[in-house]
């Protein structure tokens, strides 16, 4: 006689079923309130899921890939290390390059002809409103950092012809935190799987004479967040443009940076780092008796407008920003300059 179950074997399974069912109901509904609590607080949560989803899954673009298809970003560093290019340093190609800059400024200077005011110490740098902003000064190029906003207010630095040609590179280039700013800037983890680039204000392209000045473009004092699509289209766009009439007018200065306001949306692990909404660049051409100013003000968003469209009068950006640009002027010239229109902006400079 064969022992009787107490038990339905049919039933149990059935009942088993059930078990693993609302089981896996549960997992799930924990698993949707995980994804909420971890991408919820990013500025752009679906963009950043689906990049570590592409990521996970194989999906992604290689690494070849990704490199050649974005010449605006340097390779990934340690994120939470200040780094380096560690390959053998060129002094002897730097002192040449410095030789040949110093030549290319003689060639300049007998081109232009300067105002009194561009002699006068700091001329390019303007003024801000700001209590809290750090003065930053590297060789190519200075810098008021906003630790509130982990973002630069402005970066300014003349643009000279020569300085847009020659050998240096940034293919070995790393991101990497300014050490002159007194209470650190943002890492470049920050901006990990944000759904941000790693924006410059000052291009590594600007400084193409001097691998030592390039580099100094890496520091993340330089370095803001921007869409991608806007950092490598309109953006980009209004830089190689900006170089042409370096090289067309033999120099010019440039002043550029985001407009920083209270309630910005924030990315970043380590540190907060604000998401300007939009960007700015102020530029002044000086060879007595000429001179000619033209302000740029763009979203932080893709674009197929013509830059002409940006083009706006450097006191409304002025007004957004708090800054004073190019203080030294002579307050009557400042204000023609400051004040005129689109039309006649683009007259001047996009006609020659």
């Amino acid at each position: 006689m064969f022992f009787k179950p107490r038990f339905n074997t049919k039933n149990y399974s059935r009942q088993g079923f059930r078990l693993r069912g609302n089981t896996l109901g549960l997992l799930f509904v924990f698993f949707l309130i995980g994804l909420f609590l971890h991408y919820g607080g990013k500025t752009k949560p679906v963009v950043a899921f689906w990049n570590d989803v592409r990521e996970i899954i194989g999906l992604g673009r290689s690494h070849s890939e990704k490199e050649g298809s974005n010449p605006y970003k340097a390779p990934e560093p340690n994120p939470d290390v200040a780094t380096d290019d560690q390959s053998p340093s060129s002094t002897e190609s730097e002192a040449s390059d410095n030789n040949n800059s110093s030549s290319s400024e003689t060639n300049r200077a007998s081109k232009t002809v300067r105002f009194d005011f561009e002699k006068q110490v700091d001329f390019l740098l303007p003024v801000s409103k700001s209590s809290d902003a750090e003065l930053i000064r590297h060789e190519g190029y200075t810098l008021s950092y906003r630790d509130e906003y982990k973002d630069p207010e402005w970066v300014a630095y003349p643009l000279l012809d020569y300085e847009t040609t020659g050998d240096a590179d940034r293919k070995n280039e790393q991101f990497r935190p300014d050490p002159e700013v007194r209470n650190g800037t943002a890492l470049p983890s920050d901006y990990t799987r944000s759904g941000y680039d790693r924006g410059h204000l000052a291009p590594a392209a600007d400084f193409k004479f001097s691998q030592r000045m390039m580099r100094e473009t890496f520091f993340m004092s330089n370095i803001t967040p921007q869409a991608p699509e806007f950092n490598r289209g309109i953006w980009s766009d209004l830089e190689n443009l900006i170089r042409i009439w370096a090289r067309r007018d033999n120099g010019l200065y440039v002043v550029t940076g985001p407009v920083l306001k209270p309630g910005l949306p924030t990315i970043g692990k380590a540190n907060e780092v604000s998401v300007p909404q939009k960007f700015y660049k102020v530029i002044l051409y000086c060879n007595k008796p000429d001179i000619r100013m033209i302000g740029f003000l763009l979203d932080n968003e893709s674009s197929n407008s013509s830059l002409k469209q940006f083009v706006v009068p450097v006191d409304q950006i002025e007004q957004l920003t708090g800054l004073d640009f190019f203080p030294k002027i002579p307050d009557d010239l400042e204000r023609k300059l400051e004040s005129k229109g689109r039309s006649e902006m683009v007259e001047e400079w996009f006609s020659n």
